[in-house]
Formats: C-alpha cells, structure tokens, sequence
C-alpha cells in the first residue's frame, strides 16, 4: 500500500513538472536567456563602434570604479561612477523614506475610514497608475519649471521674486519619483493597517501610554511587514528609474540606468554598460533576499 502510494505522488510531481516545462522554457528564454548574454558580455573587449569583440577581457568590471587615462594609460579611481552610483542610492533611500512620511499617514487616513468609503480613497490613490509613466513625469515637469504652474502661482501671490530653479535638478528627480512611486507604499501598508486590530490601542491608552509609545510600540511593530513590502517596492524600481531622471533631470542628473543607456549608445562601451546592468541586478537582488528573509522569519513566529 505504501509503496502504491509512493508510486502515485511521484507520478503527480512529474505530471506537475510537465505541465510547467512550457512556463519554465519560457521564463529561461525570455528571462534568463538575456541575463546570461548580459553576463557574458561584461567579460569581453569592447568593439570600436559598439558591440563586442569575442576575447575574455576584465575591463567591463573594472571600469565600474576605475578608468584609464588615454594618454599615458594609467589608472585611476573613476569619480564620475562613484558620483552617479551615490546619486542613485541617496536618491533612492530619499524617496523611500518621504513615500513612507507621507504614505503612512495616507495609509491611516484610508484604513480607520468608514468600510463604504475605503474604496473611493483607494480608487484616487491608484488613479495615477491608469497613466503612462511619461506622461505622470512630464506632467511634472510642467508643474516646477521655471514657466510652470508653481513658479506662476508664487509670482502672482508675490511669495517669490524671481522663479525657482528646480528643474533639472537632483531635487526636481527626487519630486518626481516621489509623485510616481508613492502609491507604492501606500498600498502595502494600508493592507497591513486594515488588519490591525484597533483594540489594541484602547488597550495601550488605559495602560495610560503616551501616543508615541502607542505608536512606536504597538501600531508600528504590527504593521512593519507593510511597511518593509513598500519600501522594498519603491526603493528598488527607484534605484533603476531611467524615465524620470531623464526628463527631470535633463540628461545632467544621471542615475545608474541612464549611465547604463549611456553606455550602449554614445559610450559605445557594452562590456561595461552589461558589467552595470548586472551589478544593479544584484543589489536588487539582495534587497529582495532580505525582505525574503525578513518575510519568512515573520511567518516562522506567527
């Protein structure tokens, strides 16, 4: 009998790895595929006007922190990648961290509502999302350069004397990944507040605890899975924007993706723009392994 059962799980799990081959052979071709030409790439020699000659070559890695003078070819630490690469991280964890300032108390707001009216709020916050991701940035763009609708309101209202130049800033990209990812955040951590249990705070308060405490020791240690899930999805897609820097930052304030599109286009330097790409996916990476992680040891202790 048990041996008949064996027989029979075994043949349900390979029926079940054959109705997934199709999925599997797709998921390697179109991802893993390009991912490994990526890889490959980064350790090869670099062609005269783009694309690769087939020789092994550390170049493409070593020039992520390091360049090589054209005239006497010595080698020196490459302040213009360290530059973009902090560029990207601050601007990232900036923006992550006002998308939570701002999306908590959203997220509150939208909870502790009547259960008729959450949808209506929820429904304004992903408005944004029925629009294409260009469009929402030059929509921006429009609102803080200096002809723009803010610059106009402060002169009329005599708050300003002369526009304020944000675009083409690192403040003015801040702005716009800030606009276009805070649904992000919003909504992960509404999820979580919707389920917390409000009697925990009229508990707190007749154990005579100040808000803050009820704050910092009960409403966010129930609520920090949300609250991880949001920042790992706006702090990620922020570290790779390429649409928004571009427009806002008008091709001076170049984050990671942009340097990466320089590289396959103008730089003619493939090796390293796939040496780039791979670096970023592998930061990625990690901040997907320890909200994993993190996610996994919630669950293992309820």
């Amino acid at each position: 009998m048990a041996n008949l059962e064996d027989r029979q799980d075994a043949r349900s799990a390979r029926n079940g790895w054959l109705l997934s081959t199709p999925a599997l052979v797709l998921l390697a071709l179109a991802a893993v595929g390009p991912l490994f030409i990526m890889l490959v790439y980064s350790f090869l020699v670099p062609g005269k006007y783009g694309n690769v000659e087939w020789g092994f070559s550390t170049d493409g890695w070593t020039g992520i922190l390091f360049s090589r003078d054209i005239f006497d070819d010595t080698v020196k630490l490459a302040d213009a990648h360290l530059t973009i690469f902090w560029r990207s991280i601050k601007l990232s964890l900036l923006t992550t961290i006002f998308t939570f300032a701002v999306g908590f108390p959203t997220a509150w707001f939208i909870a502790t509502r009547p259960p008729r009216a959450r949808p209506f709020w929820l429904f304004l916050i992903t408005i944004p999302f029925w629009t294409n991701l260009l469009i929402r940035t030059y929509a921006i763009n429009e609102v803080i350069r200096i002809e723009g609708l803010m610059n106009t309101i402060l002169l009329k209202l005599g708050l300003i004397t002369e526009p304020l130049r944000i675009i083409y800033t690192d403040f003015a990209v801040f702005i716009g990944m800030t606009y276009v990812y805070l649904p992000l955040m919003v909504l992960p951590m509404f999820a979580a507040i919707d389920r917390f249990d409000m009697r925990l705070l009229e508990a707190g308060y007749d154990l005579y605890a100040t808000r803050w405490q009820i704050l910092r020791r009960i409403i966010l240690p129930v609520v920090k899975p949300g609250i991880i899930a949001g920042s790992i999805l706006v702090f990620v897609p922020s570290l790779g924007a390429y649409v928004t820097p571009r427009v806002l930052g008008g091709g001076k304030q170049m984050m990671i993706s942009n340097f990466i599109e320089l590289q396959f286009g103008q730089g003619r330097n493939w090796p390293l723009g796939a040496a780039l790409s791979m670096l970023l996916l592998v930061v990625v990476t990690i901040a997907l392994l320890i909200y994993v992680r993190y996610a996994n040891r919630e669950t293992s202790h309820g």
